[in-house]
């Protein structure tokens, strides 16, 4: 049956408003119309949500959900990312209605379903199971469970289709997926470690597991809230586009749009939302309900803390540290290797007094072999001959150490303490940055360490950052540039030196 235009549906209508209660007719005219309504729910998946959800509340994002769900049921649609704020329907749509929805289509295919635990992505399979047991839903497809299907977490329809719920972590070995669905797959709790590793691990996981068992012609579905840089959805897309991989269509719902409205102001009132962003803290806003981990707001070092050099040439410097940090090895998983330069130079303030300032002179950051390491290492010495060379003793570091100072360069090893994690070193100097004493011009390399500063503790990498604070701290233990809730102390001797 084909499914009636607008205006055969609105025909129909009126005659049912228009003729006798006891007319022939109208049995007749409600099974058409009837039929009509099940042709849709098996055509288009917003209609088969509005006959089996009875308390659903759409919105405009609910369209664009469905339109990428029906895309990928047909097959033009094959790796589908949807990041979106909780309590906005996302587990409802992705992993209830429209695995049920898809095997009521084709009863002959192959589900795998993923939450961030197993309890969790049984719990959709019991929904799922119970759904495709109910009269409505036979009612419009013919779709049943075979006779042994118990568990709700595995189960199979009468036509040999196949339903496997699993959490993260748990292995999917001997299984196939016609669509893979993938809902949430970190927790709050992960998240609140602020150790990016568990990000990796939800990633080596997907990478290792459930992506090689999709079927030829096979679809990838993820619904997730955003929590980092390094979450499953950036992971993805970094790797997509660093080794020209699968081509991914990504739909980011923020809670608030750019306008300042709800995305689903149908649900939730505005000045709801706004209380929710005055209550928890402004880096979980972003990430959460705005889908915008790299927020520079919820970072130690903001963008706005750095102050601008606009002149072409930099300011004479008294005193220059240079600051290495080292990877092990070259190759794509490693680190990068990162040296910074700073610079001591004196700005007059408000009552005529010089006080100490300290600018970035160079930046540069690479993924080198040890040869290559030292060889830089030398150079970027030679050319702007810093006061105070420091070498962080690590990796790379420790030899690196050793050829330098076999070529008779002077250098300070650094060996962060126990306790002193890279998140407590950035705390120590982000105070420098708040009072307005840190520098730098502007240009691309200096961008680069702005950027990668904001982004830190969940950028993917943080090696700029580590040279920077290794520098910073020298500086401030060393006496050399001080903010008024330091310590007095007596002056430093001064001595001009000109950096180029």
């Amino acid at each position: 049956m084909s499914l009636l235009s607008t205006a055969e549906m609105q025909r129909y209508r009126g005659l049912l408003d228009t003729l006798p209660k006891d007319s022939p007719e109208i049995p007749k005219i409600k099974v058409i119309l009837q039929e009509d309504q099940k042709e849709r729910c098996k055509e288009h998946f917003l209609s088969f949500v509005n006959s089996m959800w009875s308390a659903f509340i759409p919105g405009k994002h609910h369209k664009d959900m469905a339109d990428a769900f029906e895309r990928v049921a047909n097959g033009t649609l094959k790796r589908l990312i949807i990041n979106m704020p909780p309590r906005h329907t996302k587990s409802e749509f992705a992993s209830f209605l429209f695995p049920a929805w898809f095997l009521g289509k084709y009863p002959q295919k192959k589900i795998i379903q993923t939450a961030h635990t197993a309890e969790l992505a049984v719990g959709f399979g019991r929904k799922v199971r119970n759904l495709v047991n109910m009269q409505e839903y036979q009612d419009i497809f013919p779709t049943k469970l075979s006779s042994d299907s118990k568990a709700a977490g595995r189960w199979n329809t009468d036509k040999g289709g196949d339903y496997f719920a699993i959490g993260v972590g748990g292995a999917v070995t001997g299984k196939g997926a016609d669509v893979l669905i993938i809902d949430d797959p970190h927790s709050e709790q992960e998240a609140m470690q602020g150790n990016p590793e568990v990000y990796d691990r939800v990633y080596e996981w997907y990478s290792s597991g459930p992506r090689q068992r999709l079927q030829p012609g096979g679809a990838i579905v993820i619904v997730m809230t955003r929590w980092s840089k390094r979450d499953l959805t950036g992971q993805i897309i970094q790797n997509s586009v660093k080794r020209e991989g699968d081509e991914w269509e990504v739909i980011e719902f923020p809670a608030l749009m750019p306008s300042g409205k709800p995305l689903w102001p149908q649900f939730w009132k505005q000045e709801e939302l706004e209380a929710i962003k005055a209550e928890i803290p402004v880096a979980k806003w972003e990430a959460q309900y705005q889908q915008n981990p790299t927020s520079e707001q919820g970072a130690i070092i903001k963008r706005e803390m750095w102050k601008i050099w606009e002149d072409d040439e930099p300011p004479f410097c008294d005193y220059i540290i240079q600051s290495w940090d080292t990877a092990f090895e070259k190759n794509n998983r490693a680190d990068y290797s990162a040296c910074t330069t700073w610079g001591i130079f004196y700005k007059s303030d408000s009552e005529g007094r010089d006080v100490a300032h300290i600018i970035l002179l160079d930046a540069f950051k690479e993924r080198m072999e040890f040869p290559e390491l030292k060889a830089k290492a030398f150079e970027l010495y030679k050319e702007y001959e810093p006061h105070t060379l420091i070498i962080e003793k690590k990796a790379a570091g420790a030899p690196l150490i050793y050829e330098m100072r076999r070529m008779g360069i002077p250098l300070q090893e650094y060996t962060p303490g126990k306790g002193s994690d890279k998140i407590a070193r950035v705390n120590a100097i982000s105070d420098l940055f708040a009072s307005g004493f840190v520098w730098c011009p502007d240009t691309r390399w200096a961008e680069e360490v702005m950027e990668e500063c904001a982004s830190f503790p969940n950028g993917d990498h943080d090696d700029l950052v580590d040279s920077t604070s290794q520098a910073l701290l020298r500086f401030r233990q060393g006496g050399f540039i001080r903010i008024n809730s330091d310590e007095p102390d007596y002056d430093l001797p001064r001595r001009k030196t000109a950096y180029y």
